[in-house]
């Protein structure tokens, strides 16, 4: 909770002072955030389903917020406050919906979805994994080289 509260300060800052370094920054932020989903939700296919699901889910909140708005100078006035606790809110239910995301994918115009699914499960650790555990960390994991620390210092 205290990074996210040092980073919420960041992103004020930045805003007011310096808002040309928001996307250079944003791609740091997601980074680091998708390490620590990876890391809990143990570093597998459902760890990276439930960070497309939530990412999809939030940016269609914000979206469809934005779209509802009035004006735009409506929606920076009155609609800002409430458009924070609306958008937190909704965040919860994105969470929880992110992580039944398998339902969704085996919902999905049957039996194509259980299909989907299977041949995710099949190719994720020979052609997806290590992919995102490089850009993730950086190098491969230990559990990999089988030699040397994780790159993360664990």
């Amino acid at each position: 909770m205290g990074d996210g509260a040092r980073t919420l300060g960041e992103i004020g800052d930045d805003l007011v002072h310096r808002p040309g370094v928001l996307p250079g920054k944003a791609h740091g932020w997601f980074r680091t955030w998708c390490k620590r989903v990876w890391q809990v939700r143990g570093g597998g296919l459902y760890a990276l389903g439930y960070v497309v699901a939530f990412v999809y889910l939030e940016i269609t909140t914000i979206v469809d917020d934005v779209l509802d708005a009035e004006s735009v100078i409506g929606f920076f006035t009155a609609e800002l406050i409430e458009f924070l606790f609306r958008f937190l809110s909704e965040s919860l239910v994105n969470f929880v919906l992110a992580l039944i995301w398998p339902v969704f994918v085996l919902q999905y115009r049957a039996p194509w979805g259980a299909l989907a699914l299977g041949a995710a499960f099949l190719a994720f650790p020979r052609l997806i994994k290590k992919p995102v555990e490089r850009w993730l960390f950086g190098a491969p994991l230990a559990a990999d080289s089988e030699t040397g620390p994780r790159p993360d210092g664990e």
